[in-house]
């Protein structure tokens, strides 16, 4: 039975220990994936430290899932997460959603004004409430959407 990842923690960098425990395998393997794929370019930083960032980790588990996990060679691999990458580079270019299995909810630009002009009621789960922690969320995720290219 295949042991489950463990949540990645919300912050900007990670270390290549935080990584590999994070994602299942050791710096070594790490440091050769670096070398195989060109997509994967950690910041190097004093004493070639090397930090990684958040889209550079759920790169790395969708890596050790073609590897490990759906048997492809370093080679098929490295050519599987090129056509991956790019196929979302074409939907982000056609302003496609990439947000599989992610119940979506319409709501016009003034209700979300009212949303965001009214104070949160701590009291009680308001859909209000709700839509304003996913408005906030969702501006993280396009901030660290844009940090990645």
């Amino acid at each position: 039975m295949e042991k489950a990842l463990p949540p990645i923690p919300a912050k900007r960098y990670f270390t290549i220990g935080e990584v590999g425990d994070l994602c299942g395998v050791k710096p070594h393997v790490l440091r050769y994936w670096e070398q195989e794929f060109t997509q994967l370019r950690p910041m190097k930083r004093r004493g070639n430290r090397r930090y990684y960032q958040h889209h550079e980790v759920l790169m790395i588990r969708r890596i050790r899932d073609l590897l490990y996990d759906q048997g492809f060679t370093i080679s098929g691999a490295r050519n599987k997460m090129q056509e991956i990458l790019q196929t979302e580079r074409d939907k982000k270019r056609n302003g496609e959603l990439l947000l599989e299995g992610v119940e979506v909810i319409e709501i016009s630009d003034s209700e979300l004004d009212d949303v965001e002009d009214s104070q949160p009621d701590t009291s009680s789960d308001s859909v209000s409430d709700r839509l304003l922690l996913v408005r906030r969320e969702l501006f993280e995720i396009r901030d660290l959407l844009s940090l990645a290219h």
